[in-house]
């Protein structure tokens, strides 16, 4: 009876750990977002598939890997839920990968603006510290009043977080003394 009772407590105390953890709920995330000067790092939509075609060209879609249906309706669905719940969108930079920006534009309008530094480098590793330098240096400065939003790809994310996020995921970041604070994380 003893050791089921430490058990309960055990897992109980580990439940509460978890829910604490900056991914376990989104509130604190969206409150950080309505109260500004935070950055929206989000990975592009529902895109199947991995990395890039052999003939990928950065200046025509139809070589890249796009939004499916259900990636298109997830990057919309991310617009109404920032505009329900009174998010104030400062300014909105994508890789220049159709996938990004069509995720970019679909959720906050056509105000995109395409930014090299968010530019996967899935296929190209030599790009990374430069990319992932930048892309920091974008966030740590951030010190806008509404949100900045970075829309990118998967490898970007995790190089600059370690975090793996999901398509379409949000994670919410403010700019501290030295680097930033992971403060939560927005499931699609």
């Amino acid at each position: 009876m003893a050791w089921n009772r430490r058990l309960l407590l055990h897992l109980a105390s580990v439940a509460g750990v978890i829910w604490a953890w900056p991914g376990a709920a989104s509130d604190g995330a969206w409150e950080a977002l309505r109260a500004g000067g935070t950055v929206a790092l989000m990975r592009h939509a529902r895109a199947p598939g991995t990395g890039d075609p052999p003939n990928f060209r950065l200046d025509d879609c139809a070589t890249q890997r796009n939004l499916s249906a259900e990636g298109r309706r997830q990057a919309q669905e991310v617009g109404e839920r920032f505009r329900a719940r009174g998010i104030a969108v400062e300014r909105v930079l994508s890789s220049r990968w159709c996938r990004s920006l069509d995720t970019a534009r679909l959720a906050f309008g056509n105000g995109t603006e395409p930014h090299p530094p968010l530019d996967s480098f899935f296929s190209e590793r030599d790009r990374h510290e430069a990319q992932t330098l930048a892309v920091r240096r974008l966030v740590e400065e951030w010190r806008g009043r509404g949100v900045l939003v970075l829309v990118t790809h998967q490898v970007n994310i995790t190089a600059i977080t370690s975090v793996f996020p999901a398509e379409g995921e949000i994670l919410v970041l403010r700019p501290a003394a030295n680097g930033f604070e992971l403060v939560g994380r927005i499931r699609p």
